[in-house]
Parts: C-alpha cells; structure tokens; sequence
C-alpha cells in the first residue's frame, strides 16, 4: 500500500448492503478530494452483476431458438453451483488484460471489485478464486448490514425495467433467503484483527458500518468512507 492511491479495493458485502452506492459515490467525488482524503484514484469498476446479467440474457437467447439453457432455468435459478466462481474469474480475466494493455494502469487508477456472496463459505471460495496478481495488490472493505437490513433494502431499490441496472437490480425474496441468509464474513474476521489470509497472502481489510444506514447521504458515506480507507492505509504486514 505504499502508492498514492490504492490499487485495488475489494468490495463485498450482502446483497443491497450499500456498495453500488459507495461506488456512486466515489465516481461523484472531486478527483483531488477523492485521492486526498481515501487516496482511491481513477475509479475503474469491475462488478460480477454484469457477468450475472449476461447470464441470464444468453440462456433466455438460446430459449427463443429452442436451445437448452446452459446455467439457469425459466426462473432463473442458477443450475451449478460452479457459476459463481466463473464469474470471479472473469473479472481475473477483464483485470489482467487492462493490467497488460497498460503497464501504468494503477499509476492513477483504482480498480475496485464488486461482488456479493452468501453461503457458509461465499465470500472466502470468492476470495480463493481471485488471481494473485488482484490480491496481492488489494484491500478488502466489507459492507455490514445484518440479513433483514438486506432484504428490507433489496426490496426498496427495485425499479420495474431497471432490473439489468447495478443500482437498481433487486432478487425475489425466496432468492434472497435461498443464497444469502447465511454469510461468512464473521467467521473470516473472527481469525485476525487486520488481514484476511488468502493463498498465502495477507489481505488487510476494514468494516464500513452501515447500520444504521450511511448511504443515503453523501456526507455520512465520506465520513464513514475516511474512516475505512485510514484503517487500510494504517495496516501494514
């Protein structure tokens, strides 16, 4: 973490918990008072919904010319568990080619990586599948909301005919229990105070709190968002 800015910042939280907000946010900022006060530099997304999205449109693509769906049914649910990890590697994918059309790409750039995870083990089989070259570079921020605060904000987003939208895409409930009512980031942090090991590599991270909720105003997110990135900066192997 020795770069002006960040280089990568992992984002992850439950569904709706507040991180497309953060990441509007950050977007909005002044770029001098974005790199200044959570030296985060050129914001460059990299969100797993796109992926998830695109799934979706393919297999309702191959339904109309009578082809089987590859990874979800007529409703949607997803057919192999497999899906998730090949999502997180094509972010692996999209992030290594930016890194090699350009060598200097985090001289300004900060690159962050959105996904959502739920399960026993969500989160860290995540983690697991990321590439080296993200982790060894990253910091990880996890949003916390509990579970009802989830599903209360997940039902609040949704806008009918913005369901491909990162802002406004919202799950049915019985997905939301299904995939999301368990969650390990608990357990992850209850191992070290400051890092989260993963492949060997000691991944600082930090807890924006966002019960109750900061992200509806800017001002508490800038706030809470400076807290955060200090604790980063601060955190050194």
């Amino acid at each position: 973490m020795s770069t002006s800015n960040f280089p990568v910042i992992i984002l992850t939280a439950r569904p709706a918990a507040g991180k497309s907000e953060v990441i509007d946010y950050l977007k909005k900022c002044d770029p001098a008072e974005r790199l200044q006060r959570f030296h985060i530099g050129n914001v460059d997304e990299l969100d797993d919904f796109v992926y998830v999205w695109e799934t979706f449109e393919i297999d309702d693509i191959l339904t109309k010319y009578g082809k089987p769906r590859i990874w979800t049914d007529e409703k949607y649910w997803f057919k192999d568990h497999f899906i998730w990890n090949l999502y997180i590697e094509r972010i692996n994918l999209e992030y290594r080619k930016k890194v090699a059309r350009n060598p200097n790409y985090h001289v300004n750039t900060t690159t962050l990586v959105e996904f959502a995870r739920g399960g026993e083990n969500g989160i860290e089989e995540a983690l697991n599948y990321l590439h080296e070259d993200i982790l060894s570079k990253a910091g990880i921020v996890y949003i916390r909301v509990d579970y009802a605060e989830s599903v209360r904000k997940n039902r609040r987003r949704a806008r009918p005919g913005e369901e491909h939208s990162i802002l406004y895409h919202s799950l049915p409930d019985e997905k939301m229990e299904f995939y999301y009512k368990t969650n390990d980031w608990e357990k992850l942090e209850a191992r070290n105070p400051d890092f989260i090991e993963v492949k060997g590599i000691k991944v600082p991270y930090a807890v924006f709190e966002n019960m109750p909720e900061k992200t509806l105003d800017p001002k508490l997110i800038g706030d809470e968002l400076e807290r955060v990135t200090k604790k980063l900066r601060e955190t050194t192997i």
